[in-house]
């Protein structure tokens, strides 16, 4: 099993200390802090063996140095972090992938007698399937496989839900009114064909759909998921934009202090712009891969051109992937540096913190690229 190393990767993991869940992060020790006195953390765990249940499930970009460990040409992997000290995790951990060569006989030794390791391991599968731990997403990605797991491990609220429901609802409203005219159900028809959408079922309801667009089985399913997970992006983007927005224009005015060294300050400033210009072409890229969604769906709703969503459908997976990545790495900078830096009115840092945080912003994107 990998140990973390006493250097940046361990500050990293102290930084989650006060922090629960990203689209990148799982950190099932602050769930465990926040919801050990409820019930359905206990009677649904997210893993059954106790020692699972209180580690940090990374979504990580596999390097050079750590390729020897897998048998497939994969780039990314999912990471299990077990800390040393769960009250302190600036002690770093031990860690292995999901994936890497005999990892399911690490998560049986780790678990020992536990009665249900199976099981974890098949979550952890599940996990590595999907690009980003978007709460939503992960749920739903779980829930199909018949995996149940209390709401208190998904970070997304009843609020954020109820929120998620109204924007659906108006995102399909030409739909329902095309493929289910004939219902005679009006607006109420329309509450339960949004229920179904975020729900982790695919029944009778979506069958007029899955008619008209002549889609079976297994394409269907994923078809369907991945619209989705369209969907939901769609919706926290309307959240995320403005906070790229605003960790880009804070980037330039980051002090930093302590000895500033000609040659590193240098790399700093090229840093900023080359993140600055990378990070918006990120940003063109998603935008262009929802327009395609879009066009696809007018096709459907206002052209009546089924055939036109049905071939978004059967695309969808391998697009799903694509937004997923480059939204996680938009998601975790702007996480990463509200939580460095909460107020935008005091940007000041030592220099070589700030040469982490870019590097780590950089290296991340480059990963994506490749």
């Amino acid at each position: 099993m990998r140990q973390t190393s006493p250097d940046r990767s361990v500050r990293n993991l102290g930084a989650l200390q006060r922090t629960a869940s990203t689209s990148r992060v799982l950190n099932l020790v602050a769930i465990a802090n926040n919801h050990k006195s409820n019930p359905e953390y206990h009677a649904r765990p997210f893993f059954t063996t106790p020692i699972l249940n209180e580690c940090i499930v990374l979504k990580h970009r596999i390097r050079a140095d750590e390729r020897f460990v897998f048998d497939d040409e994969r780039q990314n992997s999912t990471k299990i972090i077990l800390p040393f000290e769960r009250a302190d995790l600036r002690m770093g951990g031990r860690s292995f992938f999901v994936g890497q060569r005999g990892w399911r006989d690490i998560v049986r030794e780790t678990g020992g007698d536990a009665p249900n390791i199976e099981r974890d391991i098949r979550v952890m599968s599940a996990i590595d399937e999907i690009p980003s731990m978007d709460p939503f997403l992960l749920r739903e990605h779980l829930s199909r496989r018949g995996i149940s797991i209390a709401p208190c491990y998904f970070a997304i609220s009843e609020a954020d839900l109820a929120r998620m429901q109204d924007f659906v609802a108006m995102e399909i409203n030409n739909l329902i009114r095309l493929t289910y005219a004939t219902a005679g159900e009006g607006s109420t028809y329309s509450s339960k064909l949004v229920q179904v959408l975020l729900s982790t079922e695919i029944n009778e309801h979506l069958e007029p759909l899955r008619i008209a667009l002549r889609l079976e089985g297994e394409d269907y399913r994923e078809g369907v998921f991945s619209w989705k997970g369209f969907l939901y992006y769609k919706w926290v983007l309307n959240d995320l934009w403005p906070k790229l927005i605003d960790v880009l224009r804070e980037m330039p005015q980051v002090r930093v202090t302590g000895h500033k060294d000609a040659d590193l300050m240098a790399y700093i400033e090229r840093a900023r712009r080359r993140l600055a210009e990378t990070v918006d072409t990120k940003r063109r890229e998603v935008t262009e891969a929802l327009d395609v969604y879009d066009r696809a769906f007018a096709d459907l709703t206002k052209n009546g051109k089924p055939l036109a969503f049905r071939s978004f459908l059967l695309k969808a997976p391998k697009m799903f992937l694509m937004l997923g990545e480059r939204i996680g790495v938009i998601s975790h900078i702007t996480s990463f540096w509200r939580y460095r830096f909460p107020d935008p009115r005091s940007l000041a840092a030592p220099i070589d913190e700030v040469l982490d945080i870019l590097k780590d912003f950089e290296r991340n994107i480059t990963l994506v690229e490749q």
